[in-house]
């Protein structure tokens, strides 16, 4: 898939007789923020390693092909060296980068997809903010379960087209297809001009959404917000 670059309750009740409990009560505590780190590339490469002993795994570049600063989830910080999540084969590989070579940014937004329920949802800490309906993969190119993030954002020349108004590439590919439509397998969540197959299992391995939904993601959500995959 190659497409342009985007330039870019507490509810308290009161039964009778137990007003005296209430006013002694203590309150509960509000809902824990629930916040991701993000690792933006300061350069325009990145060394990432096995291990903190500086045993080197591989180097990636940024920006990446989509003309997409580079950026990481944070699975782990330990203030000079970072885990986190790369967005390359098999899904889920994690490596450590220094924490000098990256910008670090908090979002308490993540996106679910429960793909038996053919439903994506939006949190903000603990919060729904967004629900709405999905396609997943086909039965011979499923939606692969997982822990990803967004890598980029792209706006397909033609938002009439297969992939929509917007389209967000994850840090997943599929686990069938090594290359597609030119690209390398890269799963995405994008929109649809196929309205009509929305719940059901009908594409090549990626999300697709409404029109109108991926249209509201690019406008709240930014390149490394995490998304959970469920099946």
């Amino acid at each position: 898939m190659r497409i342009n670059l985007l330039g870019a309750v507490a509810v308290a009740v009161l039964l009778t007789g137990c007003a005296a409990e209430a006013r002694s009560a203590v309150p509960p505590e509000p809902a824990r923020a629930v916040t991701s780190k993000i690792a933006t590339v300061k350069g325009p490469r990145i060394t990432v390693y096995r291990s903190k002993d500086g045993q080197r795994q591989r180097t990636i570049t940024s920006p990446n092909d989509y003309g997409a600063t580079r950026v990481f989830l944070v699975d782990r910080d330990e203030g000079e060296w970072l885990r986190v999540l790369l967005p390359v084969r098999p899904n889920g590989s994690t490596g450590w980068v220094k924490a000098a070579d990256v910008t670090l940014a908090e979002t308490a937004h993540r996106v679910e997809i429960d793909g038996r329920a053919f439903r994506f949802t939006v949190y903000d800490g603990d919060r729904t903010i967004k629900t709405g309906k999905v396609a997943t993969g086909e039965a011979g190119t499923p939606t692969p379960p997982g822990r990803y993030f967004f890598t980029e954002l792209v706006r397909p020349a033609d938002p009439a087209g297969a992939y929509g108004a917007y389209a967000f590439g994850l840090s997943g590919y599929s686990p069938v297809l090594k290359s597609f439509a030119g690209g390398p397998g890269q799963l995405a969540i994008h929109g649809t001009n196929k309205p009509s197959a929305i719940g059901t299992r009908a594409s090549h391995g990626c999300v697709r959404v409404s029109n109108a939904d991926i249209t509201w993601m690019a406008k709240n959500l930014a390149i490394g917000t995490p998304v959970v995959v469920k099946g």
